[in-house]
């Protein structure tokens, strides 16, 4: 029983982190072309979103290839399990999908949110790194445990940059709502949404990768290949 309950919660773990993991370097392509329409002359906040986003890339074919390596394929988990898909829509009020980058472009105030979601977003996922670096279940599969201490060095890098642009730009820092959604949609998630995933032994698995259809999905660079 403690081996069935072992395999089934890496199995929902590694399944909602392969889906956040492509839906962050994917949003991210909306991030980029919004920094540099808005901010082409900030080349250093460029470089550290393409690397956030080169990061994410490498994080999610670290999670494929650890489901390859198990002979089998995530169970297709959707947005509703998606942190910043979550807060994009309650803050935004739309998908990040439908989210309007011409209106985030041409607003100072629509950007300095943008950037306070992703903050809280990656300072959440920081958190929880943390803690499952420390579970004893991740612990026993070596070759997951060694994924997230990848991420756990990457992630710091990732929320940063945006609170130096918020600092730059005396913008203000997120407030008690903000942090509130934060708190809810990782509330929401652990006690609600996963429990709920665990007892549905029939949820159905991907027949093919989030990123079987992307094309010529951007190379990363040689410094975070090479991670």
């Amino acid at each position: 029983m403690k081996a069935w309950f072992a395999r089934r919660y890496l199995d929902l773990l590694g399944s909602i982190y392969i889906y956040n993991e492509h839906r962050g370097y994917t949003a991210l392509d909306r991030v980029l072309e919004a920094v540099k329409a808005k901010h082409p002359e900030a080349t250093e906040l460029i470089a550290a979103v393409e690397k956030h986003r080169a990061d994410e890339r490498k994080h999610y074919t670290m999670f494929k290839r650890w489901f390859q390596l198990r002979g089998t394929m995530p169970i297709a988990v959707d947005r509703t399990f998606g942190h910043i898909d979550r807060f994009i829509e309650i803050s935004f009020g739309t998908s990040i999908d439908n989210l309007d980058t011409d209106a985030i472009i041409a607003s100072d105030d629509l950007f300095e949110r943008l950037c306070r979601v992703i903050s809280l977003t990656e300072k959440r996922g920081l958190k929880q790194v943390e803690i499952l670096l420390n579970h004893p279940i991740v612990k026993q599969d070596k070759a997951l445990h060694k994924i997230f201490e990848v991420v756990h060095v990457d992630e710091p890098d990732h929320f940063l940059p945006y609170d130096k642009w918020l600092a730059a730009n005396q913008r203000r820092v997120p407030n008690a709502w903000e942090r509130g959604i934060d708190r809810l949609i990782h509330s929401e998630l652990l006690f609600i949404k996963l429990p709920l995933l665990f007892l549905w032994f029939g949820a159905p698995r991907r027949t093919e990768w989030r990123d079987a259809g992307e094309n010529n999905p951007r190379p990363l660079p040689r410094s975070v290949a090479a991670a």
